[in-house]
């Protein structure tokens, strides 16, 4: 059974290396910084999601440490069990009044906190409605949630609004990015709320690649665009993206996370984050209201990135986000464009099918706020170069 099992398996691997798909890890020798050490090299690092360069900052390292002293390396337990610290509490109030609604929940990750929103709002009688660029774990949570389940043109408001008026479900529950994660662009969340509102859906917004970055304050697209929690009742944000720490949260109102903690299963049957990180994160975020420069910085950066590519022929999409993908003709030639870049000392990321579509793949650069004017310019020298 086993010689079976590993023959069908390898023969699956070998197809999908010669379609140039196939995976690699890369193991690093450092901690996440605008410079990597990658097999006794020092690459700048092009491809992490620490958008305001805090995951090595020595204010947040310090509360951590702190909270590692007080509550020591692991939670014990779930939230409903022992697990759920004041270190917790306090996150979770600081976070709902960051964004401005009456509550928000921790959950362990992106990922868990949309499987277990999706799963505990949606069932079999009702409808899932997703943007067709939709993060994976999104597209899962519709998947499993066992209720129809459908995805809408990429940004598209008007097919949403059709799928929408000819949907049977009972409750009708959409979801999008609010920074689509390989594309850069922005999700058209007025009118998204404008048709949801018509069709009596809820609309929610996984803004794991604008918290932080996006808004006066940093508190994501939402903010930006002046939405109220009666525009977007559901609001998902990560914290190990700019935050520079781990886990996630959703914020919205005191009957929606009470719904959480009741139904969703990803919350209920899985152990606390360590409350160590919840303290780092508060401490995160007081840096994200207080640093503006960071975000300052960080957008001088992307328009220094974006005018320099178009000198140089770069096909890029239409982002002023952190997030700029360079199209490349075939998966072969991503590949061979990012080992040449590897080679030249820049780590960017290889994305291909299925993390994007056929015929999209591009290499995926993201830019933060601890880079400099230097390293960019270097990055479009080399990028010039291969």
């Amino acid at each position: 059974m086993s010689n079976s099992m590993d023959r069908l398996l390898q023969e699956n691997l070998e197809k999908r290396r010669l379609q140039h798909l196939y995976r690699s890890r890369v193991r690093v020798d450092s901690g996440c910084s605008d410079q990597l050490s990658v097999n006794g090299k020092t690459v700048h690092n092009f491809c992490s999601n620490d958008y305001l360069g805090l995951a090595e900052n020595a204010v947040i390292a310090d509360a951590f440490k702190q909270g590692i002293d007080h509550y020591g390396t692991g939670s014990g337990a779930s939230h409903l069990i022992s697990g759920h610290t004041k270190a917790h509490c306090d996150l979770e109030q600081q976070l709902a009044e960051f964004t401005g609604r009456p509550r928000a929940l921790l959950f362990s990750s992106g990922y868990m906190a949309n499987m277990g929103v999706i799963g505990a709002l949606a069932g079999r009688s009702d409808a899932v409605l997703e943007d067709y660029l939709n993060h994976a774990s999104l597209l899962d949570g519709g998947l499993l949630s066992r209720a129809k389940f459908q995805r809408y043109k990429h940004r598209d408001c008007y097919d949403l609004d059709k799928k929408l008026s000819a949907s049977k479900g009972g409750r009708k529950l959409v979801v999008t990015d609010g920074v689509f994660s390989m594309d850069g662009d922005l999700a058209p969340l007025p009118q998204l709320a404008d048709v949801c509102g018509k069709n009596d859906a809820w609309l929610m917004v996984d803004d794991a690649h604008g918290f932080g970055v996006l808004g006066n304050s940093g508190a994501g697209i939402v903010e930006q665009l002046g939405l109220d929690i009666q525009q977007v009742p559901i609001l998902m944000g990560t914290l190990g993206k700019a935050f520079g720490t781990y886990g996630a949260f959703v914020a919205g109102s005191e009957a929606l996370i009470e719904t959480l903690v009741q139904f969703s299963r990803s919350y209920i049957y899985t152990t606390a984050p360590p409350p160590a990180v919840a303290v780092a994160t508060s401490a995160s975020l007081e840096l994200v209201k207080k640093d503006q420069w960071r975000r300052d910085k960080l957008n001088q950066l992307i328009a220094r990135f974006r005018a320099g590519a178009e000198q140089i022929g770069l096909r890029l999409m239409d982002s002023k986000t952190p997030i700029q993908p360079v199209l490349m003709q075939s998966d072969a030639q991503v590949l061979d464009a990012n080992q040449k870049l590897l080679d030249s000392g820049f780590m960017v990321g290889a994305i291909r099918p299925p993390t994007v579509p056929e015929g999209t793949g591009r290499l995926r650069i993201t830019l933060s706020a601890s880079h400099s004017e230097q390293q960019v310019d270097a990055l479009l020298d080399a990028l010039d170069r291969c």
